[in-house]
């Protein structure tokens, strides 16, 4: 993490145009023209189950995915709505509308930009693995809860957001089954997952959205009397009209209530874009610019609420599709939004046949596939803190919302994190003898004679406020005597914070009190650094710190030979 320099903002598609030529923007079409297909039906699907309309997905997609690709720090990575979205959207529209929901966006956009700016972008890469799969599951689940209604045609109007009470509304509900819209629900699952089977390449949503559109348009020609509930039914009058950029107003206490989402909107697509990038990196071997990345779907968030759009993301799926179709650059997404554009300018009309139950099976697939069943089977292999992680951060996305989970989900990260540091973190006294090659892999063995008085303690690991607590009990119960000799050996030290620095001047003061010499040992660049910013050298004495173990031995057993010479003369 670097806080000063110059601002780490360097879109890809700069190096990308340098040297471009037709070949590659051959490869690019294509891949964009894909990638544009298989974006339709998942950009309606999001915004429908995001309780906004068809249009608003699609324009969130094409604003959206356009930003990305022209500002963004990787060459391949595809925005837009997300399904991780989709149950926070929910939510705030739920409790502050839509004006709330691109104030929250708008806000996210300006905190990922100041990540971005603060270099943070390979510090959110070091989230817990555990939380982003907890809560990714979470996210599948309650998506998956969120079809019910129109994957069996139940025909609910107001059902609870609250993941117990909805199932509770369904299982009351569940004799009211509509056979006609069940049939189609399943007659998309089955197309979609059969797809594959065919053909890898083939986009199973879009293809089990034409067929089945187009097979439930027939039936109702010859049989008026069927009905399954359209698109058009349910959002009827959509316009293809790109809409005209409209503000909002934001007062203080609008951003103290949104606040809360909109950082959870930041972290999430932070987590999932940057998520995305490495994946995608991993296939390709280019490297993302994190905090360029970060900078770019800052700038896409900040832009789509101005225009009604909804979070945007990196959406690993249409990633990983670009990539497979020969998509090497910033150019590829750009193409995708354009596909889009061109279908909602002169194919919208065709969108209101689309039924809703159809829509509803591809996000029942979409959340199987967010569900990560395996990795979780894989994670309860992991030590008890991870299980436990993740099944906190689980049950509080179900149970309650996302900005809770991902606190709740950090902190308890955080604290078990520090507990094995300090668990693991040994903290040893010598006296008498000291073998200096002890914990490295010398083979050959220096051992000093400490001299009577002399206490050694050699600190394993990170001198943090936990640890620090735990030094200070040692040293109060560790010595019936009080020595006249000190050495704290932190060859092993790898850095101290404001609280390690407290307790070692409380110690080296309380010493010096007790007449009591204190000697640093082995302490390294960074960590001597410092100690010098917080006056520890002037406090101790520069030449009590010492570069190796045998140097400050030396020092203390010629201080104790001094006292006890100075005892004799008196």
């Amino acid at each position: 993490m670097n806080f000063s320099g110059t601002i780490d903002f360097r879109p890809k598609i700069l190096s990308a145009l340098r040297n471009y030529s037709m070949s590659r923007f051959k490869d690019d079409l294509i891949a964009g023209i894909v990638v544009g297909i298989v974006a339709l039906p998942l950009a309606i699907a999001f915004g429908i189950a995001s309780g906004v309309t068809p249009t608003v997905g699609l324009i969130t997609a094409i604003l959206g995915g356009f930003m990305v690709s022209a500002f963004g720090g990787n060459s391949v990575q595809i925005g837009g709505p997300t399904g991780a979205f989709i149950v926070i959207v929910y939510n705030i529209i739920a409790v502050y509308g839509l004006q709330g929901l691109a104030i929250a966006t708008f806000i996210a956009g300006l905190i990922l930009v100041v990540m971005g700016l603060f270099r943070l972008g390979t510090v959110i890469k070091f989230i817990p693995y555990p939380i982003v799969v907890g809560f990714t599951a979470g996210i599948a689940l309650t998506i998956f809860s969120t079809q019910i209604n129109d994957f069996f045609g139940l025909g609910l109007s107001n059902v609870p957001s609250e993941f117990i009470p909805k199932w509770g509304v369904y299982i009351q509900n569940f004799t009211q089954i509509d056979i006609s819209t069940l049939i189609v629900g399943l007659a998309s699952l089955f197309i979609i997952i059969g797809t594959p089977f065919i053909s890898k390449k083939l986009p199973g949503a879009l293809i089990a959205i034409i067929v089945i559109t187009v097979a439930v348009y027939l039936i109702k020609l010859f049989v008026p009397e069927f009905y399954v509930e359209t698109i058009g039914d349910r959002f009827s009058g959509m316009s293809s009209e790109i809409p005209a950029p409209h503000g909002f107003n934001i007062s203080m206490s609008t951003i103290n209530q949104l606040l809360p989402s909109a950082f959870t909107i930041a972290v999430l697509c932070a987590i999932e874009s940057l998520l995305s990038a490495t994946v995608a990196d991993g296939v390709t071997g280019s490297r993302t610019n994190s905090n360029t990345e970060l900078i770019g779907q800052g700038i896409a968030n900040i832009t789509v609420p101005f225009f009604g759009g909804i979070p945007v993301t990196g959406a690993i799926a249409r990633t990983m599709t670009n990539i497979t179709n020969g998509g090497r650059t910033p150019v590829a997404g750009i193409i995708h939004t354009i596909v889009l554009l061109l279908i909602f300018l002169f194919l919208m009309p065709l969108i209101n046949y689309v039924p809703m139950a159809c829509l509803a099976a591809v996000l029942i697939v979409v959340s199987y596939n967010m569900s990560g069943w395996r990795t979780i089977i894989g994670i309860f292999k992991s030590p008890k803190s991870d299980i436990s992680v993740l099944i906190v951060t689980f049950l509080l996305t179900v149970i309650f919302d996302l900005t809770i989970a991902i606190e709740i989900g950090l902190l308890l990260a955080v604290v078990l994190f520090l507990r094995r540091v300090m668990e693991n973190t040994q903290i040893k006294v010598y006296s008498e003898q000291l073998d200096v090659a002890e914990g490295t892999e010398a083979t050959t063995h220096e051992v000093l004679d400490v001299a009577k008085g002399v206490e050694i303690y050699e600190i394993d690991g990170p001198f943090f406020f936990g640890v620090a607590t735990k030094f200070d009990e040692l040293m109060r119960t560790s010595m019936a005597n009080k020595p006249l000799v000190r050495i704290i050996r932190m060859r092993k030290v790898p850095f101290i914070d404001s609280t390690g620095l407290h307790n070692l001047e409380i110690l080296i003061k309380s010493s010096q009190k007790d007449g009591i010499h204190v000697v640093l040992s082995g302490v390294q660049a960074t960590v001597h650094e410092t100690l010098k910013h917080a006056n520890i050298d002037k406090l101790i004495g520069a030449d009590h710190i010492c570069n190796h173990i045998t140097s400050a031995v030396v020092m203390a057993n010629n201080i104790v030979s001094r006292i006890n010479a100075n005892s004799i003369n008196a």
